[in-house]
C-alpha cells in the first residue's frame, strides 16, 4: 500500500461514524415525533444501506469507486443535519430523504471497505480506536449533539478532498 491515505481514511470514517452515532440518534430522538417515527426512520436508513451495499456489489468495475464523492456525500449530510433546528413542522419530510441518502452512502462505503485488504487490521483498530474516543468523550462536558455532528461532516468533507487530489495525482500520466 503505498499512500498511508488509502490505509487510514477509511479506518477515519468508520471510527467517526461509531462515535457520531449516539449524538446522532439523540438528534433523530430530538426530530421524531413519536417512537414509531424513529423507528421508520431507522427502517428507511436500514433499506437504503442494504441498497447501496448492493449496488457497490453489482458494479462492473470496482477499481473506479468514486470513493471520494460517497466521503463528501456523507459529509454534506452531517453538515446539514447540524445546521437544521428543530422548529419545522415538515422537519420528519427533510429528515426522511437524509436517512436514505445516509443509508445508501454508508452501505456502499462498506461494502467497498469489506473488500479492501487492510479491512481485518483496521477492525481490531477500529475497536480500540472508538473505546479510547468513548472514554474520551465522557469527559466532555455539555455541547450540543448537532456540534459533534457538523465537526464530523466536515472532517468527512476534507477526507473526500483529500481523496479526490490523491487519485487525481495517481491519474497523471508520469513523462518518460
Amino acid at each position: 500500500m503505498k499512500f498511508n491515505s488509502t490505509r487510514y481514511l477509511p479506518l477515519v470514517v468508520t471510527v467517526g461514524q461509531v462515535v457520531i452515532f449516539p449524538y446522532y440518534i439523540i438528534w433523530l430522538k430530538q426530530v421524531s415525533l413519536t417512537f414509531t417515527l424513529f423507528a421508520w426512520f431507522f427502517a428507511a436508513f436500514s433499506f437504503a444501506a442494504a441498497w447501496g451495499y448492493r449496488i457497490y456489489q453489482t458494479k462492473k468495475n470496482k477499481e473506479r469507486s468514486l470513493l471520494f464523492m460517497i466521503f463528501v456525500g456523507m459529509g454534506v449530510v452531517y453538515i446539514v443535519i447540524g445546521f437544521i433546528k428543530n422548529s419545522y413542522e415538515y422537519l420528519p419530510y427533510v429528515v426522511l430523504p437524509l436517512q436514505v441518502i445516509l443509508g445508501v452512502l454508508q452501505g456502499y462505503f462498506r461494502a467497498w471497505h469489506s473488500e479492501q485488504d487492510t479491512y481485518h487490521l483496521h477492525a481490531v483498530h477500529h475497536y480500540m480506536i472508538v473505546g479510547f474516543m468513548m472514554i474520551g468523550f465522557s469527559f466532555v462536558k455539555i455541547i450540543s449533539p448537532v456540534v459533534f455532528i457538523t465537526i464530523f461532516g466536515a472532517l468527512l468533507c476534507i477526507c473526500g478532498v483529500w481523496e479526490f487530489f490523491r487519485i487525481g495525482k495517481l491519474s497523471v500520466p508520469k513523462k518518460v
